[in-house]
C-alpha cells in the first residue's frame, strides 16, 4: 500500500473502528451497570424520547462537515457559514422536538414523556453549537483526534449516569448522562481546535446547494429503511417484525463494524485524492479490494452459522429470525460495492444521481415487500430487502465504474481472490455439514468458525501465491499488519 492516501485511509478506518467498538463497550458497561439501578420501565422510556428525536434529526440532515471536507482549501466564511448552518438546524430540531413533546406524550400513553422529550431536545442544540473546526480531523485524516472527541466525553457521561442512578434511582440518571455527554463534547471541540466560529451565512451558495442534495438523499433513504418495518408490521404483525428486526440487525454487522467505518475515512480519503490530484481510480480499487477481504468471509459466515448462533444468543424462540440473517448476511456483502462507491460519488459532489437510485430503490423494495411477504412472510420480507439491495448496490457501482472510466474487468481483478476464497468457505462449510443446516449448540458454532476462518485464509494464501502474490488487498493487509508491529516494538522496548 504505496500510496500516502491509501495509507492514511486505511489508518483512518482502523481508528473509526476502534471508535466504533470503544463506544460500544462503554455502552455495554453503562447498561449492565444501570440495569440493576433502575427499573425497565426506565429504559424504555428514554429510548422512545431517544428514538423520537433521532427521527426528527435524520429528517433534518444536511452534510454540512462532509461539504467542508470536499471544499478546496475552505477560507473563514466557509466554516463560519458551515457552523452557522449547523447551529441553525440543531435550533430548529431541538424547537421541533420541543413542540411535539406533549403531544407526543399523549399520543404514546406516557405522561413522563412530555417532559423528558424537553431534555432531550437540548441534545441536538448542543451539537449544532460544537465547534465546526473539528471538521478537519476528517479533513485531514486525523482520526486518533475525533476518536478522543467521541469517547472520552462517553466516558465522562457514563460516570455522570451512574453516580446519578446510585443517587436518584431514577430515569433522570440517564438523562444526566446524555446532557454531561454532549456538553463535554461541545466543550472539548473548542479545546481541541483553535477555531473561534463565527454567525455568518457569506458562503452559503457553495454549502447550500450540496446541503440541499444531502437532505433530499437523506429522506430518500429513510423512506427506503424504514419501508421494511411499515409494511411487514402492517402485513404480518408486530412478531413478524420483531424477527425481521433481529435478524436484520445481525446480519448488518459486517456492514456498521467494517464497511461504514472504511467509507467514513474514505469519503475524506476520495476528496482528499482530488484536491491532492493523486490517482483516485487507484485508491477506489484498493479500497474497494480491501473491504471484500473483511467483508465477504464475516457475511457469508453469518448466513452459514444463522441457526447455532440464533439459537445460542436469542434462545429457541427466534427461529423465525434465521432465515433473514440467511438472506441478508449473503446480500449485505454487495454494500461493499454500493457504499464506497456513494462516497465517492459523494466526494465528487454527484448526490443527483444518488438520490434517483435512492427513490428507485425505495420503490423496487416496496413492490417486492408487498410481493412476496404475504406468501412467504418474514422470508419474504428479508428476500425483498435482499433482492432490493443488490439492485440498487449494483446500479450505484455501476454509476462510480462509469464516473472513474474503470472496466468491469479491472474491478474483478481487485476482487476475485477474495469472492473464490469465500466462495471456498462457503462449499467446504456446506459439504462438511457446519453451515446452513438446523444443528444447534456452542460446539457446532465454534466449529463452523474455526472451520471457514481457516479455509479462506488458506484458500486467499493459496490463490495470491499462485497469482504471484500481486499488489491488492492481500499485500495492502500484510503492509498495515508490518506497520503495526514497527510501531509497536519500539514502544515494547521502552
Amino acid at each position: 500500500m504505496t500510496d500516502t492516501i491509501l495509507v492514511r485511509t486505511a489508518r483512518g478506518a482502523g481508528w473509526v473502528m476502534a471508535w466504533r467498538f470503544g463506544m460500544r463497550a462503554l455502552g455495554l458497561v453503562s447498561t449492565l451497570v444501570l440495569v440493576r439501578l433502575l427499573a425497565p420501565a426506565d429504559f424504555g422510556l428514554i429510548a422512545l424520547a431517544n428514538g423520537f428525536m433521532q427521527s426528527v434529526d435524520g429528517l433534518m440532515s444536511l452534510g454540512t462537515e462532509e461539504a467542508v471536507i470536499r471544499t478546496h482549501n475552505p477560507d473563514r466564511a466557509v466554516y463560519d457559514t458551515a457552523f452557522t448552518l449547523t447551529a441553525m438546524r440543531g435550533l430548529f430540531v431541538a424547537f421541533l422536538v420541543a413542540v411535539a413533546a406533549f403531544p407526543a406524550a399523549d399520543l404514546f400513553g406516557e405522561s413522563r414523556l412530555g417532559p423528558v422529550l424537553l431534555v432531550v431536545a437540548v441534545l441536538p442544540l448542543l451539537d449544532g453549537l460544537s465547534n465546526i473546526g473539528t471538521v478537519d480531523f476528517r479533513r485531514n485524516m486525523t482520526f486518533h483526534k475525533e476518536f478522543a472527541l467521541m469517547v472520552l466525553p462517553k466516558f465522562g457521561g457514563i460516570l455522570a449516569a451512574i453516580l446519578a442512578a446510585i443517587l436518584l434511582r431514577s430515569y433522570v440518571a440517564m438523562l444526566c448522562g446524555m446532557l454531561v455527554n454532549r456538553t463535554l463534547r461541545m466543550i472539548m471541540t473548542y479545546v481541541m481546535h483553535p477555531l473561534r466560529p463565527r454567525f455568518s451565512l457569506r458562503a452559503w451558495p457553495a454549502l447550500v446547494g450540496y446541503s440541499l442534495w444531502t437532505w433530499l438523499l437523506s429522506l430518500a433513504a429513510l423512506l427506503r429503511d424504514r419501508s421494511d418495518s411499515l409494511i411487514l408490521g402492517r402485513l404480518a404483525g408486530p412478531a413478524s417484525l420483531g424477527f425481521y428486526s433481529v435478524g436484520a440487525e445481525i446480519a448488518a454487522l459486517p456492514m456498521t463494524e467494517f464497511i461504514e467505518p472504511l467509507g467514513r475515512a474514505a469519503f475524506a480519503g476520495f476528496a482528499a485524492a482530488g484536491q491532492e490530484g493523486a490517482d483516485i481510480r487507484t485508491t477506489f480499487l484498493r479500497l474497494i479490494g480491501f473491504s471484500a477481504l473483511l467483508a465477504f468471509p464475516v457475511g457469508i459466515g453469518l448466513s452459514a452459522v444463522a441457526a447455532p448462533l440464533t439459537h445460542l444468543a436469542l434462545g429457541s424462540g427466534w427461529d423465525a429470525a434465521i432465515p433473514v440473517l440467511q438472506v441478508l448476511g449473503i446480500a449485505g456483502t454487495m454494500l461493499v460495492f454500493g457504499h464506497l462507491s456513494q462516497h465517492f460519488l459523494s466526494a465528487r459532489a454527484l448526490l443527483r444521481p444518488l438520490v434517483a437510485i435512492a427513490l428507485g430503490g425505495a420503490g423496487l423494495r416496496i413492490a417486492l415487500l408487498f410481493a412476496l411477504i404475504p406468501p412467504f412472510g418474514v422470508t419474504g420480507a428479508a428476500l425483498a430487502a435482499g433482492l432490493a439491495i443488490c439492485a440498487e448496490q449494483a446500479v450505484i457501482l455501476l454509476v462510480a465504474l462509469r464516473r472513474l472510466d474503470i472496466g468491469a474487468v479491472t474491478l474483478v481483478g481487485q476482487v476475485w481472490r477474495p469472492a473464490a476464497a469465500a466462495s471456498v468457505m462457503a462449499v467446504g462449510l456446506f459439504l462438511m455439514g457446519l453451515g446452513w443446516t438446523p444443528a444447534i449448540g456452542v460446539m457446532p458454532l465454534v466449529a463452523a468458525i474455526a472451520a471457514g476462518a481457516g479455509s479462506f485464509v488458506l484458500a486467499l494464501l493459496a490463490l495470491w501465491l499462485a497469482a504471484g502474490r500481486p499488489a491488492g488487498a492481500e499485500s495492502d493487509l500484510l503492509e498495515l499488519a508490518t506497520r503495526a508491529l514497527n510501531r509497536a516494538r519500539p514502544a515494547r522496548r521502552r
